[in-house]
């Protein structure tokens, strides 16, 4: 995955600057969206990886789609993927672009690991706790997982914020064998 990532980087950084300058993040991200559900998609691989298609054949196809009515410079990015033989990264290109976005918009993603379901209240109190904390906007994903125990698990990238029952039992047990 790691390589497919670093393939990825640099069209998504492009993408990216093009749809900054342009004003259109909105609509590079569900292009890129749809694009990288295709690229996921083994038959859609299987027409882009055979030679009776030509780059051009593909391309139109995937235009089609896409809708048929999309910008120049989404034509342009397919002939490139297509001509260096990247589709099958376009599913990481969409993320690294998110993770661009959500950047540039001042948001992150956290996964919030429950012991228990929260109700809309405790979710929107830990996301705004969490907003405070780390001075951006936070997008929740609330998971339950009952092996918690009690509490929360909260990841923020590499912020790991550990306030379950699991948590500190592995902590004391780490500390009593010290």
């Amino acid at each position: 995955m790691a390589e497919l990532i670093t393939v990825a980087r640099p069209y998504a950084e492009a993408v990216f600057r093009l749809a900054k300058a342009s004003g259109t993040l909105g609509q590079w991200s569900q292009v890129l969206a749809n694009l990288g559900l295709l690229a996921q998609n083994q038959t859609a691989l299987d027409v882009v990886a055979n030679p009776k298609y030509s780059a051009t054949q593909v391309q139109q196809l995937l235009v089609d789609l896409l809708g048929g009515d999309v910008s120049e410079e989404v034509k342009n990015f397919l002939v490139v993927v297509l001509e260096n033989g990247r589709f099958a990264a376009l599913a990481a290109v969409s993320e690294v672009f998110e993770a661009l976005k959500a950047a540039e918009e001042g948001e992150v993603e956290a996964v919030i690991e429950s012991a228990f379901p929260l109700d809309d209240a405790q979710k929107n109190t830990l996301a705004s706790t969490l907003s405070a904390q780390l001075n951006r906007k936070v997008a929740a994903e609330v998971t339950v997982n009952p092996e918690l125990i009690g509490g929360v698990k909260v990841t923020v990238g590499d912020l790991v914020i550990d306030a379950s029952v699991q948590g500190k039992l592995a902590a004391l047990a780490t500390s009593l064998k010290s």
